[in-house]
Parts: C-alpha cells; structure tokens; sequence
C-alpha cells in the first residue's frame, strides 16, 4: 500500500496524471481499495461516491488526452458532509437533516474541485451541525485517529482529518468556524488552511454560524495547500458574504519561504492554559525559523469569549424551529448548548460584536509590526476518545470546549491561518501549529509553512498503526 498511487502528495499526483504516466482511474481505484480496506475501523465516510469518482476520473483522463491541463487532475478528496453534492443528503452530521431530499447540486467549492481536474471519493464524518471541536458524533459515531484509533481525530471536521491522515485521499475540503479545520489538523498531523472570512465561497453548503464561518482543504504539505486555494478562489454570487478582491497566486508565492518577513511568537493568553507539548511546538517552530521576537495578543482571552457568545446566539437562531419540533433527534450535548444560545441576552451580543470591532483594529496594529504569529492550535495532543474534563494550569476544566482555546480568538476576526503539524522527539502523536497572517495575506503563511516543511520541522506523514499512548 506504500506505493499505492493515491498515497502521493495531491500536487504530485497531478503531475504524474497531466503528464500521462499515471491514469486518474489508476489513482481513483487505489483510493477506494484503500478506503474499503480500513474506513471499517476509523469511520471516515458517511456518503461514498464511487460511481461518481471512478466517471470523474475517466473524464480526466479523456480531458488530460486532449491536451488538458488540470491543477488537480486525478487527486482524490473528501468532502465534510456540510457540502452539498449532488445527489447525496447533505447531512451536517445531524440525524434531522437525513430526512431531507439529496442535494440537486455540488456546492461551488465542489465545482471548483471538479473543474480543477479532483475526483471526489464521497462525504465524510462531521459533530453535529459543526458544534464540535472532537469528531465524535452521536448519530454516525466517532471519527478516529489514523495514528492512534483510541484517540480523538478532532472536530468538527474529523472526518477530513480522518480520511486524509489515513491515506485514503490525498486532501479534503473542511469548514472553520472556531477551530474545525485547525484542530483536526493538529490532532491527526495534517496540514490545514483557514482562509481570510470572505476570501472562498460558501455556497450551497450548511450553515453554522454564518458571521464565523469558513471553508478550507486539509492537505498533507503546504504546496498542495497553496495548489488547492488556486484552485478554489472564484467569485459566486450565491454567497453574499464572500468579499469580491482579486486572487492570490499561492502557488507562485509559497516558494519564496519565510525570507524577510517579520515573524514572532504570540506570548501572554497564548502560553497559559496548556500541556507542555503545546508550547514545545511553537518553540520548535519558533527555532526552526530563528525566531527569537515575541508580542502580545491584546484582550485574546475576551475575544474567545466574544467568540463563543456570537456562536452560540447565531447558531441557536439558526436551529429554533427543529429545536422546538425534534429536540430528542439532536445530541444531547449539542441540544444543551443551543438551548443555552437561545437564552443569551441580546446585550451580551451586542457587546460581543462590539468588541469584535476593537479586537480587528487592534490586530491591524500588531500586524504593523510584525507580518506573520505563531501560536499554539491546540493545548494538548490528541485525547483518548471519551474523555469529559483536562486540567490545564491546575484547573479541571470541560474538555470538549477547551480544546478551542487558541482557535477561536483567531477566527473570531477572520484571520488566515495555517496549522502545520509538529512530531516532538519522542512523541507518537503530532500537534499543530498556528501560522496567523493578516487578512488577505494566506501566501505569506503558505510560505513559511513551506519552508519548515522544507527544513523539516514540519511533516505529515500517512498514519500507520500505532499502539496506544
């Protein structure tokens, strides 16, 4: 299986396809061996899409013959099941939404990929409704970890950490509204990009809370990140909070590497409140790049605390009317938290969003001073599956919402961010870093997660079976 086509990085697999020495069926028939030969045990998939991929991959290569030339010609991906694909119940890891109709069209982010020459493998895994930093769903089951099954894969976007870490796709599309694509990333050792609020469409995919929302690829190095949101940028105008600006060229970018950009480790909010495994990350990243200058993130702890009050007030309103017509159809814990939101004053809103706009301001600030953060995704490795409470700083505390802490600060103000993933000496289980640009600036993340990719300090090698740690 090592040297199974599908396992190459996705910029790799295109190349070989595009160059003919590689068929996209060869690479689409391997990813779907492999995927029937292990998503038994990690429960990745929730919505297979073998017809559909084995004729996209025909396509390509019929395309390719013709002297075609696709960015992504024969990758194989996933989607989390929030996108709509044509065909196929758009799920949103909810038990409620399986008794709607299959979806009449691929959301536009899936038109992109097609376009782009990707085969899509099927819809994976997802919390409910995204309220989940995990991957353990209540209705379809948990998504587990590639490298450690008795661990967590991270959510809400598990599934994508899940079916990329395992091999059985070279990327997968994921959405970010407190965390969802960098968790997963972190805890399955992936490479993740949230990008800029507004930067790609949302169309025709389910919402969470629609003032936080994101979607972004999980990849296994950052080239194919930056190939990837080449590839997804688009204007579509369905989406009506998608801010109209040229696009970047990520790929032509990434391979100036971090050489003259002003770089610091984000210090205060941002080095209280872990394991030491968090910190020991940023170091090594930090000396990876020589990186000896710090700053403050001013209010970070208010603004994750803005974070969760806009979150919880949005997406309760959003959900209301199921919850008052199949509240026992929700997970429990899902169900309490929106029950929560629908009670939250509209005061505390609109201070939240008050202080939203200060935090932006005092962000561009910093970024005055410095063009790229490092911080902290995560402030633990992966947990065992299950687990209720961790205590951080001598304090037990909740885990399944404080797995977030150094996220949401982050997207809260619709920064790009791109989590890279850090094996420590020793250690069996990765755990991610934050790469913080301004907004609109993903290349210069992309290029400094390319160049600790580059040096090796950063990697994310497929999953083989591990023993438990």
């Amino acid at each position: 299986m090592s040297d199974a086509a599908h396992l190459r990085p996705a910029h790799e697999i295109a190349a070989a396809v595009k160059a003919r020495r590689l068929s996209a069926r060869a690479v689409t028939e391997s990813a779907i061996a492999h995927i029937e030969a292990t998503d038994g045990r990690l429960g990745a998939f929730t919505g297979r899409t073998f017809p559909r991929a084995l004729a996209e991959a025909d396509r390509v290569d019929a395309e390719v013959a013709k002297g075609a030339s696709l960015p992504l010609a024969g990758v194989p991906y996933s989607v989390k099941n929030l996108f709509d694909v044509e065909g196929v119940v758009t799920r949103a890891g909810s038990k409620i939404n399986r008794d709607n109709p299959p979806a009449e069209q691929d959301a536009y982010l899936v038109r992109r990929m097609r376009a782009a020459g990707a085969v899509l493998l099927g819809a994976v895994n997802m919390g409910e409704y995204a309220y989940d930093f995990t991957g353990e769903n209540a209705h379809d089951g948990a998504s587990l970890n590639p490298h450690d099954p008795t661990r967590m894969s991270g959510g809400s976007s598990g599934g994508s950490g899940t079916s990329v870490a395992a091999g059985m796709v070279a990327v997968s599309l994921g959405s970010d509204t407190n965390g969802s694509i960098r968790v997963p990333s972190s805890f399955c050792g992936l490479f993740g990009l949230k990008p800029t609020f507004g930067r790609l469409s949302r169309g025709h995919t389910f919402p969470f809370c629609a003032s936080l929302d994101h979607l972004g690829p999980l990849a296994r190095s950052a080239r194919d990140l930056a190939v990837l949101l080449d590839a997804l940028q688009g204007e579509d105008a369905g989406d009506p909070a998608q801010v109209r600006r040229p696009a970047i060229d990520a790929t032509a970018e990434i391979g100036k590497g971090a050489a003259g950009l002003r770089i610091a480790v984000a210090d205060g909010y941002f080095r209280r409140q872990a394991m030491p495994e968090a910190f020991a990350a940023v170091d090594a990243v930090a000396k990876a790049l020589s990186v000896s200058r710090t700053v403050t993130v001013s209010e970070a702890h208010r603004a994750r605390a803005s974070a969760y009050v806009i979150t919880t007030a949005e997406s309760s309103a959003f959900h209301l009317q199921r919850l008052r017509l199949r509240p026992a159809d929700f997970d429990p814990d899902v169900r309490d938290r929106l029950l929560s939101g629908a009670m939250v004053p509209a005061a505390w809103v609109i201070a939240a969003q008050r202080f939203r706009a200060w935090f932006r301001e005092a962000m561009r600030e910093v970024f005055r001073e410095v063009d790229v953060i490092l911080a902290p995704a995560t402030p633990f490795h992966a947990l065992p599956s299950g687990t209720k409470t961790v205590t951080l700083d001598g304090v037990e505390m909740p885990a399944r919402p404080n797995i977030g802490i150094f996220t949401q600060p982050i997207s809260f103000i619709g920064l790009p961010v791109v989590a890279v993933p850090v094996w420590l000496p020793g250690a069996k289980l990765p755990i991610g870093v934050q790469i913080i640009a301004p907004a609109w600036r993903e290349d210069l993340a992309l290029r400094v997660a390319w160049q600790l990719e580059r040096a090796g300090a950063v990697s994310a090698p497929i999953a083989k079976t591990r023993e438990a740690v």
